[in-house]
């Protein structure tokens, strides 16, 4: 499959370009799953559109087992600073999480296995809105699990791309590969008043000095410091004027985790944390939305794709993952079924380009390498199955 990929090269790099100069944000992706369609169309898929909103699912084969590649398809709201000739033509929005080359390798993929024979099914789901969830706080994954994208699946990969890894090489365990994480919004009320007069008044940005510092006290005060766990403040808004107090200070923050226990006692102490507010006289409102659960990758996915690593890539390019509390939404689908996503190398060696950045690029020459881990663990699986 290494040798077949790489003569697709040309063909997966004028993809990810294509891809990288039409992004589009989460369950807006309508030029983007028609293009896939098309593709999947040509390929000889059974296509299905409109799942999950915006989401494609391509099949290849017929019967059991089934084997589902997923691929993510949404970009993000920042400015490229990019000058390449493939720059995205929608101002504001860019692919600078490498969703673009996901979507890319998977149709290579399917452009391999197109021209094999095997028992069974390769599902190719191509994933909307991976990055954000939609006002009902619900993410691109589980809207494809209630349009049914995991019927009869048996096994579910995936990979993302690693600037911060060498062309050639790929991490890869069993176990957590990253992190659950849940949003918090919180309102802390008090009485507004004049700033000369704050007697006369119940401060709220006294309140929440208080309270944030509580907050940021959870995880090295409350948890096992042997516990991963992260609890973060990205947003503080209070006030309009500098000698008006205001009613209220509003707080929103994220959650990460990778267990279930740990996930209830942060949830307890935050909650613990804001009574602080009402210890000084004020009040408090606390909204905690659950997210995405922990990615798990199951032991005998990872064995599948650790030998096919091996066997294209040499033993010594199989590599443990850096460990991390990022997270995305693909542990919707590995909940369900055996799973598992392993990371591929696509750093411009001697140039940073990290991920939701402006400035966010890869070594193409990634793309035939994912493309064959893919194609051949589908393969793999198929048979022995």
């Amino acid at each position: 499959m290494l040798k077949k990929a790489r003569s697709l090269e040309t063909m997966l790099v004028q993809w990810r370009r294509e891809f990288h100069q039409h992004p589009e944000l989460g369950f807006h992706e309508t030029w983007t799953s028609n293009r896939i369609a098309e593709i999947l169309d040509e390929l000889g898929c059974i296509v299905r559109t409109g799942v999950g909103r915006t989401g494609v699912i391509g099949d290849l084969g017929k019967g059991l087992p089934i084997i589902a590649i997923r691929a993510d398809m949404d970009a993000l709201p920042i400015l490229e600073a990019n000058d390449r000739p493939y720059v995205s033509c929608r101002p504001g929005i860019m692919h600078a999480c490498g969703h673009d080359s996901h979507i890319a390798m998977a149709l290579g993929a399917a452009a391999l296995l197109s021209k094999e024979h095997f028992p069974g099914r390769a599902r190719f789901l191509f994933q909307p809105s991976e990055e954000v969830a939609d006002n009902e706080g619900i993410s691109g994954a589980p809207r494809m699990i209630a349009d049914g994208a995991m019927q009869d699946v048996s096994m579910i990969i995936a990979t993302h791309i690693d600037p911060t890894t060498s062309v050639g090489k790929v991490r890869i365990a069993a176990g957590s590969f990253s992190a659950g994480v849940d949003s918090f919004f919180a309102k802390i009320k008090g009485k507004g008043s004049h700033g000369a007069w704050p007697h006369a008044g119940i401060d709220p940005i006294h309140l929440a000095g208080h309270v944030i510092l509580a907050l940021n006290g959870i995880v090295s005060r409350r948890l096992d410091p042997f516990t991963p766990a992260v609890v973060s403040l990205g947003s503080i808004h209070g006030g309009q004027a500098e000698n008006v107090i205001p009613d209220q200070v509003n707080l929103a923050g994220t959650i990460r985790f990778l267990d279930g226990e740990v996930q209830s006692q942060i949830h307890t102490e935050i909650e613990k944390a804001l009574e602080i507010a009402r210890t000084l006289g004020g009040d408090y409102e606390l909204d905690i939305q659950i997210g995405t659960p922990p990615m798990v990758n199951a032991t005998q996915v990872v064995n599948l794709i650790e030998g096919v690593v091996s066997d294209l890539l040499g033993a010594e390019n199989c590599l443990p993952p850096v460990n991390s509390l990022g997270a995305e939404d693909f542990g919707c689908f590995s909940e369900i079924t055996p799973g598992a996503m392993f990371t591929l190398g696509c750093k411009i060696e001697g140039d940073e380009r990290l991920i939701h950045n402006p400035n966010f690029d890869i070594d193409e020459s990634c793309l035939p390498l994912g493309t064959a881990i893919f194609a051949e663990t589908a393969l793999r699986f198929l048979a022995v199955d």
